[in-house]
């Protein structure tokens, strides 16, 4: 059995610091690991609860877009706001999932600056085309967004100008099908939305991989 040892003072006290700290263990932190995701979601549920308590009245004059007078100061709120507005709880939760999935990776690879810069893109391209081509209809959820997102993700691939075939069955997948429900299905979803959000993906991903 090794015997007990003399050290010098300043030793003694390094090892026994050395001891401790190796023997510490690791605490857990809560990170707001995506800022563009996390405060979108919230801003989200804010706009949900608002809604709630206001009777319909916030989704109806912030949260969604629609055609009417561009003296109203509102509008121009809406062709933002519309993506935070949701028709109910199972609206929000499901789009949400994919903005929380998808958005810490985007950040990661593109930066949060340009993620909220795509995502005001993408609101204010969508809004535009629902006030200008849709009057008898209103538009409100991120579910363009959501496909914006789903497209811009697969350019995580795009290294000197080639284009990974991810993104291209992505491509045909998502956009495909919304042309196919589009055409076939009567429903109250809006699949323009959804090809407008990948399309401004898809935009937005060639212009971001060209700068990197």
């Amino acid at each position: 059995m090794e015997g007990s040892r003399i050290v010098p003072g300043g030793q003694f006290v390094s090892e026994v610091t050395a001891m401790a700290q190796s023997n510490r263990r690791p605490t857990l932190k809560i990170s707001y690991n995506a800022p563009v995701a996390l405060t979108f979601a919230l801003l989200s549920l804010g706009a949900l609860a608002a809604n709630r308590f206001t009777g319909g009245w916030a989704n109806a004059h912030l949260f969604s877009v629609y055609q009417c007078s561009l003296a109203d100061p509102l509008a121009w709120v809406r062709f933002f706001g519309h993506v935070l507005g949701h028709s109910g709880y199972a609206h929000y939760i499901g789009n949400m999932v994919l903005i929380l999935v998808l958005g810490p990776n985007l950040e990661d690879r593109f930066g949060s600056w340009n993620v909220l810069w795509a995502i005001l893109f993408t609101a204010l391209v969508s809004g535009l085309v629902q006030f200008i081509f849709f009057p008898q209809t209103a538009l409100l959820g991120a579910s363009g967004i959501v496909f914006m997102m789903i497209l811009l993700s697969s350019f995580g691939g795009v290294r000197n100008g080639t284009i990974p075939t991810t993104l291209i069955l992505v491509a045909v997948f998502y956009l495909g099908g919304e042309l196919w429900d589009a055409i076939f299905v009567r429903d109250n979803i809006s699949q323009l939305t959804h090809i407008i959000g990948g399309l401004c993906g898809t935009v937005l991903g060639f212009a971001l991989s060209g700068r990197q």
